[in-house]
């Protein structure tokens, strides 16, 4: 049951990485909002890389951010959290291939081989925090801009790529918890069962009898401390 848990978990792992991949360079972060405009000329989706405007003959011209400096504090912070989550969950992927109980890789050493599948288990969740925590606080930054009457710059709403990021980080989450709790299952049944029997003391040492000391008798002993001569 276990290897069925972990297998599941691994490709539920990776489907949410190969899912995060796509979210970082998906175009529409955020889209522009046509709320309150009678008439919309173009409209304006972004990521964490450029920005782009397209207009009502689907002609659309993209700019990238050139200043890295320039850019707001969340945005660099999203850049650095989302590049984090896939490089931790490239790791993973590694480290669960050759940790999972249905690959041959080190498969003479089963020990280092589920220390290796909750190394991965434990890479993929936090692949998947890193991701949840750059979505969510994109997101906020949105809806705050969003319901702030004093903001007097351009509306955006929550464009599809969060929501599809929010769905990978869930994936990648589930799957790394499924493979790190099911392998460290296992790592503990073998320990338990790891340790040689040993005997009591009891049962190894035998009983030592002592041997019978000879009877000395006291006048043999009395006799030979004199020679022949002492009774002449």
């Amino acid at each position: 049951m276990s290897a069925l848990v972990e297998t599941v978990g691994f490709f539920l792992a990776t489907a949410g990485w190969a899912m995060l991949a796509v979210t970082l360079f998906n175009s529409y972060w955020r889209v522009s909002s046509v709320s309150g405009n009678v008439i919309t000329t173009s409209t304006i989706f972004e990521n964490l890389w450029q920005s782009c405007a397209t207009d009502s003959t689907g002609v659309y011209n993209c700019w990238e951010f050139q200043s890295l400096l320039e850019l707001p504090a969340y945005l660099q912070a999203s850049r650095a959290l989302m590049i984090s989550a896939l490089v931790l969950g490239f790791l993973g992927l590694l480290c669960g291939m050759v940790g999972l109980q249905c690959t041959k890789v080190a498969d003479d050493n089963p020990n280092a081989k589920v220390k290796l599948a909750v190394l991965g288990g434990c890479m993929f969740v936090l692949a998947g925090i890193c991701s949840m925590v750059t979505v969510s606080w994109y997101a906020f930054n949105i809806t705050r801009d969003f319901f702030n009457p004093l903001f007097v710059g351009t509306k955006y709403e929550i464009g599809p790529a969060l929501y599809l990021g929010w769905s990978a980080s869930l994936l990648v989450i589930i799957g790394g918890g499924c493979l790190f709790t099911s392998c460290r299952t296992q790592l503990s049944q073998d320990k338990s069962y790891g340790y040689p029997y040993k005997a009591s003391k009891s049962a190894i040492s035998a009983p030592v009898t002592s041997a019978p000391r000879p009877r000395i008798d006291s006048n043999a002993s009395s006799g030979g401390k004199y020679g022949k001569n002492a009774y002449v």
